[in-house]
């Protein structure tokens, strides 16, 4: 049985929030260095100068972007004496990304 845009909606939000927040997530999954990331947060959390290091950015690039994923709602933070860590905002937001490279991995692999 397909599913239906109803079924496939939740019980209690309305097609526009559910359109509003797949926009946030497609505005933040369109950046390279974003989706790097999000990579390295589901592998672990993660300081700012950290990520920098490891994924070869600046600070400044790195802080812009974890900025921009806080607004979106995929990450928050966690104070730590003077320094905060990023986290992934939610442990379902790393099942589904987990469960969105299960799909779409071997969809690359047909073409």
């Amino acid at each position: 049985m397909e599913p239906t845009a109803e079924s496939t909606r939740g019980p209690h939000l309305p097609a526009e929030a559910q359109e509003a927040a797949m926009e946030r997530v497609g505005r933040a999954l369109a950046d390279t260095s974003r989706r790097r990331i999000l990579l390295a947060l589901l592998a672990a959390p993660h300081y700012p100068a950290d990520l920098a290091e490891e994924l070869g950015l600046t600070r400044a690039n790195v802080s812009n972007h974890l900025a921009c994923l806080r607004d979106c709602g995929l990450v928050r933070t966690v104070p730590e004496g003077r320094r905060t860590r990023y986290h992934l905002a939610d442990d379902r937001l790393a099942h589904a990304l987990r469960d969105l490279l299960a799909a779409v991995l071997p969809l690359g692999e047909e073409h």
